[in-house]
């Protein structure tokens, strides 16, 4: 048996996913704990000390990167589960220590066996994130650009510029992230503004380049 802290923002996703663990055959992942943000996070995994933990990338206090840096001393393993598939939250979070990255697609039995192979110390990746890594260390993806021109924008300009570059219309961005129409569009500017773009063509195109799409 496999033992796991859950670390996720939303409650009822934590729920979900220990629901799905203990529903397995045989049980084989045990949860031990759950956590919400940064601080709950390292306090839990220092009490109970699981043998994986599940892991958000964006999570308050911080994010899931500096989760691990507090814990780097900690003999105990990560594995990324995040609604995110933009390579620079993928390259960013095995830099930043996990050992697997795979997204809230995946299914019951198929994070049991994530679970299992991290805890015996494998890699595992969902198949199109695997790609984003071998990339990187090829030198295919420029990682250290990626970071730069990223680290200019806050996080809701990142999800603003995600969604433009994939070609969602601004009243498309305000539903999804749950904010006005006038907000996106201030947004943007600030996007291109910082990224020294001058259209929407060429943002998708930036974010096309550094597979950010």
């Amino acid at each position: 048996m496999t033992t796991v802290v859950i670390v996720d923002d939303h409650a009822m996703f934590r729920a979900g996913v220990r629901a799905e663990l203990q529903a397995q055959p045989g049980a084989p992942v045990q949860v031990l704990g759950e956590a919400e943000d940064v601080a709950s996070a390292v306090a839990a995994i220092t009490e109970h000390r699981p043998e994986v933990v599940l892991l958000d990338v964006h999570l308050p206090g911080g994010g899931g990167i500096e989760v691990m840096r507090q814990l780097s001393t900690h003999d105990v393993r990560f594995l990324a589960l995040s609604v995110s598939d933009a390579a620079e939250d993928v390259i960013g979070t095995i830099r930043g220590g996990a050992r697997g990255y795979v997204t809230k697609t995946i299914t019951g039995p198929e994070l049991v066996d994530a679970v299992a192979r991290v805890a015996e110390g494998d890699a595992v990746f969902s198949p199109r994130l695997a790609g984003f890594v071998l990339d990187a260390f090829a030198g295919s993806i420029d990682v250290a650009a990626v970071d730069e021109d990223l680290d200019r924008l806050t996080e809701r300009e990142r999800e603003v510029m995600r969604l433009i570059a994939r070609g969602y219309a601004y009243k498309e961005v305000a539903k999804e992230l749950f904010i006005s129409v006038k907000t996106v569009e201030t947004h943007m500017s600030s996007v291109l503004r910082k990224l020294q773009l001058s259209s929407r063509h060429e943002l998708t195109r930036w974010a096309s380049d550094r597979r950010l799409l």
